[in-house]
């Protein structure tokens, strides 16, 4: 018999951590190769997770609702093969039981070689979520090895030491060694660009008693708790400023009116406005490259990729970021190919982790659910996110060469909230007009 470690997989780029959602096979069953064994979920999406061998489940290490880092072992599969026997004939070591591992979402990773310093000669073991918790409260390595830990073999969980922070803030414990800098001189910890400022998360707001009164309480899903949270992390990381434009799109409306049967008879997919506003946004992007770019502590990363974001309304009411990769390089039909596709799949729940992951620019069309305009907020780490609003008949002022006359127009408001950190005003403005200008020049002559 071999015994085949089952790991949590990498899902996507950035993704460090999922959740376990259910698992389909217990301690005992069996299971064949890529027979789906348990489902995890992400921020993003939600994803099964096959078996990479044939046996028999001979242990799971974590529960339904853990949160754990990407190549943890999560279970161990007792297969048929027989295992090498070494020319010493000495038994192999044994498997090693894994702990379960709490991961904070807002806490980032930490390589191995970091732990290793941060543990320094200390006989204790702390996992990276501990230690950046010590690190940005200012807890060194000596006086963390004076905190009692509830964990197997007494580690210091996160419960603990957030207790202790807690009871150190309040007056009930004192430190046992003096406060040192962020960065204590045996303790390496990951660098900390953005200041910290205290704001409660959904789980650490204090409930309030709503015994007698006439309200109906309606508990958050998960997927809602997470968008809560990147919601006020966004505004929390970006400075965020909303700029306004409005533009005729009479020309895109009456071409697409006059092609959208033709296109879909000849390309066997819809045309609707979304790819047609991403090719004139792609278009500007390149003249405002820094639109298209991140944050990353004190320096500004221009991406070379136009990678479009899609904000796409799931059956639930909540949202989803499907990404549109390479838009630059598709043409009309591409654009409407993988708009159509990723819209499709968000609905139905297919979307794969890599589906919503390396966006660098994000479009929303407020304008679907009757919005005339809106003040969308960024999608981190990205710079910039547009909004459109809902197309409107109305009479309007034309300047012809003749003069200046009345006449029945397609308008739409636009607004751009843009991160003022990198982005300033009379950049976002200027991005945002030409935005405007491009929708405004849309040739009815057009081919695709």
């Amino acid at each position: 018999m071999a015994i085949v470690d089952l790991v949590m997989p990498k899902l996507g780029e950035s993704i460090m951590e999922a959740t376990i959602l259910k698992w389909h096979k217990k301690a005992g069953d069996a299971v064949k190769q890529d027979e789906t064994v348990l489902e995890i979920a992400t921020d993003k999406v939600d994803s099964e997770v096959p078996s990479t061998a044939e046996g028999i489940i001979k242990e799971i290490l974590f529960n339904v609702n853990d949160v754990v880092p990407v190549g943890t072992v999560i279970a161990h599969i007792e297969t048929e093969v027989k295992e090498a026997v070494q020319e010493n004939n000495t038994a192999p070591a044994p498997v090693q039981k894994q702990e379960p591992a709490t991961v904070a979402e807002d806490i980032p990773y930490i390589p191995q070689k970091q732990m290793a310093s941060a543990n320094g000669s200390s006989n204790k073991f702390y996992s990276p979520l501990v230690l950046n918790i010590a690190g940005s409260e200012g807890i060194g390595l000596s006086e963390l090895e004076t905190i009692h830990g509830t964990g197997n073999e007494g580690r210091v969980t996160k419960k603990d030491i957030l207790q202790y922070v807690e009871d150190k803030k309040s007056g009930v414990v004192t430190a046992k060694a003096p406060k040192v800098s962020p960065q204590p001189q045996h303790v390496t910890y990951e660098k900390r660009e953005e200041p910290k400022i205290e704001t409660p998360s959904v789980k650490e707001t204090v409930a309030t008693d709503y015994t007698g009164a006439n309200v109906e309480i309606i508990e958050m899903d998960r997927m809602r708790k997470l968008i809560a949270k990147h919601m006020v992390d966004s505004k929390r990381t970006s400075p965020h400023v909303t700029s306004f434009a409005e533009a005729d799109v009479t020309n895109m409306v009456l071409w697409r009116e006059k092609v959208k049967k033709t296109f879909e008879e000849r390309e066997n997919t819809k045309l609707t406005f979304t790819p047609m506003f991403i090719d004139c946004v792609v278009r500007v992007m390149k003249k405002y490259p820094i639109i298209n770019s991140s944050v990353d502590g004190d320096r500004i990363i221009l991406k070379k990729d136009f990678n479009i974001g899609m904000a796409t309304a799931l059956p639930n009411g909540n949202l989803i970021v499907p990404v549109i990769r390479n838009a630059d390089y598709l043409n009309l039909v591409g654009l409407s190919k993988s708009v159509n596709t990723l819209a499709d799949n968000a609905r139905n729940n297919k979307l794969r982790p890599d589906d919503t992951q390396g966006g660098t620019f994000t479009i929303t069309n407020v304008g679907t659910f009757g919005s005339l305009m809106g003040t969308p907020i960024i999608n981190q780490p990205q710079v910039a996110i547009l909004a459109v609003g809902a197309i409107k008949k109305r009479p309007v002022v034309i300047e012809t060469e003749q003069g200046d006359t009345i006449g029945i127009r397609h308008m739409m408001f636009l607004s751009l909230s843009y991160d003022h950190r990198v982005v300033d005003g009379s950049a976002g403005a200027s991005f945002l007009t030409a935005v405007a200008k491009e929708f405004e020049a849309w040739s009815m002559e057009k081919t695709w």
